[in-house]
């Protein structure tokens, strides 16, 4: 007998979905593993693992996305409760999936990144923030690595690469605000520009730009020769 004619009830407890959800957590679940907890059951003679690892040779994963309230009740055991599930769950996904794909901002220029900074533009401290991009220049993360006092902050090329490598970014933009009001670059803001430059040379993820933000304007330290 197969795993997947075994009942759940003759797997071993750290075998089941559930219980192997709950310790490790969904991504170490197999597709025909995930598809029998939202199956709940099988059907006469056949284990939900037979029954998920049937439906999936029927319909592949691509397809289950394109599928109506009837073509899933053609599939051998969808009664109208696991269809209306099942129709549920592709559709929650969906949504979930556009919710975040809207939410991805792609930075082009020194001023995408100014109405990025909305938040500390106003603040009495510097804060130093990179942005982490993947190769089409859209967001990954942002972080703010450092806040200082209101004349510098002092940022480690360890804190502003460990984040990029763990996102796998390809590149990056360094940007902090200036409480002063003032845009002209410290000799702080040079050193620490070139050495981050420098760093990111040697791990590969290039410094696209470094921005200084006040609460009404920008500069640019590619836009003035200074990368």
């Amino acid at each position: 007998m197969t795993r997947q004619n075994l009942t759940i009830r003759d797997l071993p407890r750290i075998e089941r979905p559930r219980e192997k959800l709950i310790k490790y957590g969904a991504s170490r679940l197999s597709n025909i593993e995930l598809l029998a907890i939202l199956l709940r059951t099988g059907k006469q003679g056949e284990s939900v693992l037979a029954f998920a690892a049937r439906f999936l040779r029927l319909i592949s994963l691509e397809k289950i996305t394109d599928l109506s309230f009837e073509e899933f009740r053609k599939v051998s055991g969808i009664g109208p409760a696991k269809a209306c599930e099942l129709l549920s769950c592709v559709e929650l996904g969906r949504r979930i999936f556009e919710h975040k794909k809207a939410q991805i901002s792609q930075l082009l220029s020194p001023e995408d990144v100014f109405n990025n900074l909305k938040d500390v533009r106003l603040s009495k401290k510097e804060h130093f923030v990179v942005f982490f991009l993947d190769s089409r220049n859209q967001e990954i993360k942002r972080e703010i690595i450092s806040v200082g006092t209101i004349n510098a902050s002092l940022v480690h090329p360890r804190e502003v690469f460990e984040p990029a490598v763990k996102y796998l970014a390809v590149q990056i933009i360094l940007a902090h605000n200036h409480p002063s009001g003032t845009l002209e670059p410290s000799e702080d803001d040079l050193a620490v520009n070139k050495r981050l430059t420098e760093a990111g040379k040697i791990l590969g993820i290039e410094v696209l730009d470094h921005i200084i933000v006040t609460k009404d304007s920008f500069i640019s330290f590619k836009e003035k020769g200074l990368l």
